[in-house]
């Protein structure tokens, strides 16, 4: 990914889509990193975390990771996930957070040069095509390298520029889990799907729906 000298760069990182990408390639991010990366290599004036939270849970295993990002650097944007229930009978979360990342991108679209989304949801074709219009770089970070790829091939086209994720893994990875993410994709390859409705599955970041809510903790951050 190339930055020229003075060009004005903004993140928005679709936190569901970035989680479920990281993981089907074996690693864990490094938030800390993946800023001190950006601020390194471009004139970074803002970044933006979206992500929906279980509102009524006693406790959510995403609150340290939010709570950590909003203290460093990070603009959060969160709202409550919906609760439906599955063709199991089980409870479940599902949030989509696609027309709040879109508003904040247009706003801020006048006041940058380069805008870096961290999704492969095709919804955001006509998202990138409309800010492209107003004279904004779109770089678009996924990956096509998991088994099934984690990029709508729509997206993948309109972006001015596509980063595969995996090549920014030495740079954003948690510190000491190289190697072992490199041992594992080996062992295992790569495979992974993100459930989006009752009983069904598809490609994380080719569908069209809200993302479930995964409630691991991505461990990406530090104290």
């Amino acid at each position: 990914m190339k930055f020229y000298p003075q060009e004005r760069v903004a993140l928005f990182i679709d936190g569901a889509n970035l989680y479920s990408a990281a993981r089907s390639l074996g690693f864990e991010i490094d938030y800390r990193r993946l800023l001190e990366h950006f601020r390194r290599e471009s004139n970074l004036i803002r970044a933006f975390y979206y992500t929906a939270l279980v509102e009524d849970a006693d406790y959510s295993p995403l609150r340290p990771l939010i709570d950590w990002l909003d203290y460093n650097g990070y603009t959060m944007v969160t709202k409550p996930a919906k609760e439906y229930t599955d063709a199991s009978g089980r409870r479940r979360f599902k949030s989509n957070m696609d027309i709040e990342l879109a508003i904040d991108m247009m706003d801020l679209a006048p006041h940058i040069n380069h805008a870096v989304l961290f999704s492969g949801d095709g919804d955001f074709r006509r998202l990138v095509e409309a800010v492209q219009r107003r004279g904004v770089r779109v770089s678009v970070v996924a990956t096509t390298r998991s088994n099934p790829p984690m990029v709508a091939d729509e997206l993948r086209r309109q972006a001015d520029t596509f980063v595969e994720l995996q090549d920014l893994m030495p740079k954003i990875m948690r510190e000491g889990a190289a190697r072992e993410a490199v041992q594992s994709q080996r062992a295992a390859g790569v495979n992974a799907t993100l459930r989006v409705g009752p009983g069904t599955s598809t490609p994380a970041g080719a569908y069209d729906d809200e993302d479930d809510i995964d409630t691991a903790n991505p461990r990406g951050y530090q104290r």
